[in-house]
Order: C-alpha cells, then structure tokens, then sequence
C-alpha cells in the first residue's frame, strides 16, 4: 500500500462529523458560545421591541447589546471545543436590524415632530377625540 491510499478497514482521519465540529476531541462534546446564545436571544428582544415602535430606544438599547455579544460570540467560536458560529451571526444580524429599524424610528419621529403642520394637525385630531369622551 502507498502512504497516500489508508487501509481500506480503517482511515487515517475519520470523516467529518454533521454535528461535532472537526478540532473537537473525541469523547468530549463542543459547546455552544453562551455569548453567542445571548445575541441571538438580545436580537430578537430588540427586534420586537423596535417592531411595537413604542419600545423602540429600548430595542436600540437591546440591538447595541446583541452587536456587541454577536462579535464576542463570533470571536469565542473559533476557539477548539466551542461551537456557536451561526448562532453568533444570526444574533449579529437581528442585532443589527433592530438598531438600524430604530435609527429610522427615531428619525421619522424628529422629522414629523420638527413639522409644525404635522404637529398641528396631530393637535386637532387630539381635540377632536377629547371632545367624543363622556363628560
């Protein structure tokens, strides 16, 4: 047998596992970067709270926090027996999006309140609406 072909009952390097990540050692299972599981879990609270636009500075508040852990989790994912890498991205994108949703929430409510006819025509509504309450 040459040194390039392995012996057909057995290999030098066994496959790739679907799962267990190949620097992982044998008998010990990878664990998931718990930063990593933060973001994802700090994205999607942040990306409700922009969504309901009443949470929004808490959502921008949330989304900051979620960048910041999806790249601690990215980093931390690349050291052996640590897996999370997808789960960091994921994170880091919802975290991104919740900031960028509430940077344009914010914006839209500055530009509408510095409108003094938006302003007065969202006073007149008001009136109109006091005016249908019971007395």
């Amino acid at each position: 047998m040459s040194a390039m072909n392995p012996p057909a009952g057995g290999s030098a390097n066994p496959p790739d596992h679907p799962i267990r990540p190949r620097h992982a050692e044998a008998g010990t299972a990878a664990k998931t970067s718990a930063a990593a599981a933060f973001a994802l879990v700090f994205g999607v609270a942040g990306l409700i709270c922009v969504l309901t636009a009443i949470l929004s500075a808490v959502g921008f508040v949330l989304g900051i926090i979620g960048v910041i852990l999806g790249i601690i989790g990215l980093r931390m994912a690349r050291r052996p027996n640590v897996t999370g890498h997808g789960v960091a991205i994921g994170g880091l994108v919802l975290s991104v999006i919740a900031v960028v949703l509430a940077l344009i929430i914010a914006a839209g409510v500055t530009t509408f309140l510095n409108n003094q006819s938006a302003v007065n025509r969202l006073e007149h509504q008001v009136e109109k609406l006091r005016d249908k309450l019971p007395h």
